[in-house]
Order: C-alpha cells, then structure tokens, then sequence
C-alpha cells in the first residue's frame, strides 16, 4: 500500500491518520489491510472520478466512528491483547463495577426508604426518628425510577448482558444532565438530583467507561459480585440508621466523604493482598482502586467548592483526601507492577472483524 501512495493522494493519509488512534501493536499488524477495505469501498474504477476522490474525499463519520470504538476496545484490552492493555481492561472494568454498585446501594436505599415511609409489603411504620418523608412531584418520581435502573445496570453488567446496560446507563443519565442545565441555567437544582460535581465524576465517567465491557472481555465473577449488593447496602445504610438513631447523625460525612472512606477502607483491605507477590491477581484490583480514589479525590474537591464560607468542613474535606491518599498509597506499587505482571487469557479471533 506504501507503494501507491501517490496513487490514493490525500485520501489514503487522512486514514493513515485515523489509523493513529489505533495501538501501534495493532496498527503493525493491520493498518494497510483496513486502509485497503476502506479505499476500495470508495473506488470506482474509472480514473478520472478515483483521482477526483482520493484528492478530495474524507473518511466517512461511520468509519472514524468504528476506528474510535476499535481503539477503545483494544486500550480496554480484553482475551489476546497485550499484557498492558489488558491489565487496564481488567481494572477499569472492576472500577466500573464498584462504581455501579454504588449507584445500586444508593438506589436499593431509595427504594427501602420508600417502601418504608409508605409501609408496602406489610412493613411496620420506622420510628420518628428514622422517618423520612418521600415528597411527590415530577422529579421525585424520576429520581425513583432512575435509582431502579441503576440497580438494572448493575445485574446486566454481571450477568453479561452489556449491550442492554449501555442503553440502561444512557437512559440513566440524562435526566440528571437535565437537571444539572436546569440549575445552570435558572441557578436552582430541582431536588433531589446533584450537582455537576457529582454527575459529571460519579454518573458520566463511569458510563463512558462502559466501553470497556465488550465481547473480548472476560465475564466478571458473578456471584461474588452479586453478593455484594446486600452487604453494601447494610455496610452503608446500617451505619447511617444506627447513627441516626443514637442522635449522633453529626458524625457522618457528606457523601463525598463517605465515598473517600469507603474506597480507603476498601485500599486497606486489599493492601495484604498486594503486599503478597503470590495473590494472582491483584495487581488488577490495586489499580481499579487507584483508579477509583483518583475519580473520588475530583469528586471531593469539586464538592467543596459548595463550602466557600465553612472552613471547618473544608478542613473536614483535606482530611478526608489525606485519609484517601495515605491508604491509595498502600496499593499503588502493585498497581504500577500490574500492567507487567497481569497474564492475557488466550487470543480472540481476528479483532478487524469487530
């Protein structure tokens, strides 16, 4: 293909340039057969009107786009790609994953606290103390069935179904960008919806990162994670409730600091594992969390901009970054080991045919 380059003028180095975005182990192996397939979809064969398209003809939006997807899939490496590459699949994979049960804790709580207030099922009415009114109105109602997909998101992701949780995710997020122009726009957020600072970090990042979830990723451990959602819904609204209840409601945190607790607490558990050279493993997992306290550390210093005039919670706020960074420290040597060290299940077929 290099032979005719003079031939394909300018055509066939605007894909050359496309090509770029690709991986160089990629592109040495494939470039000039997938710039012969796309030159030879634009090619007539009569020699005036080829000349006329490779001297001015673009790439085609469809077929940046495809190249766009194809790098993502391959950085976000899944069965046959380089150690390096897969090592960063695998870990923002998980990211994703803790990231969603998130939103899934967050959104069982949403519904407990609903059905609670409301006593469906035959549930007693909770003490005073814990009652929490459940307001009505357009919005309050979205952020009811909003909170019910992420849980939906959640099981298509471990069962597999990733096509079906991308479509769930992009649903999901687009009332809270709604809410969040609202707020730019009229300078009042309609409650119960956040802020940029939580939407853009918390909801936006993780959905684009879904891109990492594709045919030639390895399936997540299902049930470990399934299992996951209850514990984290006590972990989470167990310590809440009991708080509450004793009157010492003031010990919690905001939820940006709950967020950097819950990912030191979770660096410090692994850290024993990441000590040990023969945990297999684990250097994915420290780099999902390395992954994850860089995403929290942006949420909690976006969130402090909302205490401008309240020293104390901003000193509350770099302890809890502190608390974040002493504990990230603690597995951030495996995650460095990781992109060497993690092994790459056996190659897909032919990756051009994705």
């Amino acid at each position: 293909m290099n032979g005719n380059s003079g031939n394909n003028g300018n055509l066939e180095r605007r894909y050359r340039r496309v090509m770029r975005l690709l991986p160089g182990y990629y592109r040495e192996q494939w470039e000039e057969d997938m710039i012969t397939a796309f030159l030879d979809g634009w090619l007539t064969g009569d020699p005036e009107t080829d000349e006329y398209i490779t001297t001015e003809a673009w790439p085609g939006w469809a077929e940046v786009t495809s190249v766009i997807g194809l790098a993502a899939r391959l950085y976000l490496g899944g069965a046959g790609t380089p150690r390096r590459y897969f090592a960063w699949g695998q870990a923002v994979r998980r990211a994703v994953l803790a990231a969603v049960l998130v939103h899934a804790v967050l959104g069982l709580g949403v519904l407990v606290q609903t059905a609670w207030n409301r006593r469906l099922f035959g549930l007693p009415p909770p003490p005073a103390i814990l009652w929490a009114a459940s307001p009505g109105g357009v919005w309050f109602t979205v952020f009811y069935v909003v909170n019910a997909v992420w849980i939906m998101i959640f099981l298509a992701l471990v069962l597999g179904h990733y096509r079906t949780a991308r479509i769930l995710a992009v649903l999901a997020v687009v009332p809270g960008l709604v809410a969040s122009v609202q707020a730019q726009l009229t300078g009042s957020m309609p409650a119960p919806f956040a802020s940029w600072a939580f939407w853009v970090p918390l909801t936006l990042v993780p959905v684009l990162a879904l891109a990492a979830f594709h045919r030639d990723s390895p399936p997540a451990a299902r049930w470990p994670w399934l299992l996951a959602l209850p514990p984290g819904y006590v972990l989470v609204y167990g310590t809440l409730l009991a708080l509450q209840a004793t009157g010492n409601v003031a010990w919690v945190p905001d939820f940006p600091g709950q967020c950097c607790l819950l990912v030191a607490l979770a660096c410090l558990a692994h850290a024993p594992r990441a000590w040990s050279r023969r945990a297999a493993g684990s250097g994915a997992w420290s780099l999902a969390l390395a992954l994850l306290a860089a995403v929290t550390a942006v949420y909690r210093i976006a969130s402090l901009t909302a205490y401008p005039n309240d020293p104390h919670l901003i000193a509350v706020g770099l302890a809890e970054l502190l608390i974040l960074g002493t504990a990230v420290t603690l597995v951030a040597p495996d995650a460095a080991r990781a992109q060497a060290a993690t092994p790459s299940p056996p190659p897909a077929p032919h990756p051009i045919a994705a």
